[in-house]
């Protein structure tokens, strides 16, 4: 995850990228992605393409990039904004 978080140019940001190899906290959040399209071809325990602002342990917001716009994009890969930086700003309380 420190490689990913270099390369994407977060590393010693307030960003944290955060494995879940079990899928133990992509299933308690409910973020598991289960539609027969992606899961036919990457496998089952993937996770759908969210961010959360967590602060002191409380979720403060929550995005969830799918079927964004009406589309049908299970995987969320036509539409990611809804889940990146500037987006998750504007649902911080």
């Amino acid at each position: 995850m420190q490689a990913w978080a270099k390369d994407q140019g977060i590393e010693g940001s307030m960003l944290q990228f955060v494995a879940d190899p079990g899928s133990e906290l992509t299933s308690a959040l409910g973020m598991e992605l289960t539609h027969p399209g992606p899961v036919g071809k990457l496998g089952p325990k993937r996770s759908k393409r969210f961010g959360m602002f967590i602060d002191d342990g409380v979720i403060k917001t929550i995005e969830v990039s799918e079927n964004a716009n009406g589309a049908e994009d299970p995987a969320g890969d036509d539409f990611p904004e809804s889940s990146c930086v500037d987006n998750m700003l504007k649902g911080i309380p």
